[in-house]
């Protein structure tokens, strides 16, 4: 068994529990091993009406950490202002899920533009967890990701999602990154018994481009490997709200989610982590109390995650067939 594989297994078994005290935790800052590995970068651009209106907190703000020996990893911890995860939250639920993007409910149904998932999913209010939105394990977006021969091809090309592409430029020009272009999505929707083996993201046409990555909901141990599987990974918490850039020499390091953790339960029930508790006197705007209740209660039990990527290099185009696997 080689290295990474080995931990991996150790931190997804479940009986005996795995020690978790070396898995490093951005939101306490002090002991090993967060020294021993841990360093702090600087955003140079603070735009506060663009931050705001993305929902982030002024990038001057931002508590943005690298991995030494892992130079290109960056790890923004949880930048987002009180309560403004919940309309990125509500988008990948409601909102990307929907044609024309795919998702893997296609191979088992026929969808429409009027037959949401979301809209299915609200009558099973009584149980959530025989609804679509329980079966829903991805969706892509802009150039689908082929997930049998793990190709994009220019046919199987949707329009990214615009608010969610000035999201990432904006967060990739703050970090200075600006030339990335999001051209390619895939959003993963996780439950307490979930993982994702290890793994490298090969198949874009370019490289050098960074990888973005949010998560939202529950918390996971992610682990971050070198170029081989024979580097030992480093774990470390990925929280609600927490961004995580793989660019330059960690582009095509080895990654896993061995394990998803919930939160503390709150009077005997599962519970949201707490940079998602609602302030209950100020209902959503754009929420029915009933939409807020499934939205809830599907995150105690869940965690989504999505990746942005750039897959053609500036100026280039698709050849006449997909990108072969390497």
């Amino acid at each position: 068994m080689d290295p990474f594989k080995k931990e991996f297994k150790r931190y997804k078994q479940r009986q005996p529990p795995p020690d978790l005290s070396e898995v490093i935790d951005f939101t306490q800052p002090v002991g090993e091993p967060f020294k021993k590995w841990v360093t702090t970068t600087e955003t140079h651009i603070s735009d506060v009406a663009r931050t705001s209106d993305f929902g982030l907190l002024p990038s001057n703000e931002w508590r943005v950490y690298g991995i030494r020996d892992h130079p290109g990893f960056i790890f923004i911890l949880n930048p987002f202002l009180p309560g403004a995860q919940w309309q990125w939250i509500e988008k990948c639920i409601k909102d990307y899920p929907c044609k024309p993007n795919l998702c893997n409910l296609d191979a088992h149904m026929e969808r429409t533009c009027t037959n949401t998932i979301w809209d299915e999913s609200r009558s099973f209010e009584s149980c959530m967890k025989k609804s679509l939105l329980y079966k829903l394990r991805w969706v892509t977006l802009g150039y689908h990701y082929n997930w049998d021969d793990k190709t994009y091809n220019k046919k199987r090309h949707t329009p990214f999602p615009p608010d969610l592409g000035q999201l990432m430029e904006f967060i990739a020009t703050t970090l200075q990154f600006p030339s990335f272009k999001p051209e390619a999505g895939i959003i993963n929707y996780y439950h307490l018994d979930s993982t994702l083996s290890g793994h490298t993201d090969h198949s874009e046409f370019d490289l050098t481009a960074p990888l973005f990555s949010l998560s939202f909901g529950q918390t996971a141990i992610f682990l971050l490997g070198g170029k081989t599987r024979e580097q030992v990974p480093l774990a470390m918490y990925l929280r609600s709200g927490d961004i995580m850039i793989m660019a330059r020499n960690s582009r095509l390091a080895y990654h896993a989610v061995p394990r998803i953790l919930s939160s503390p339960t709150h009077a005997g029930a599962q519970s949201l982590p707490l940079c998602l508790m609602k302030d209950k006197d100020k209902p959503s705007e754009n929420c029915s109390e009933k939409d807020d209740v499934i939205l809830e209660h599907y995150l105690t039990s869940s965690r989504i995650n999505f990746n942005v990527r750039q897959v053609l290099a500036p100026g280039k185009e698709f050849p006449d067939e997909g990108l072969e696997e390497e």
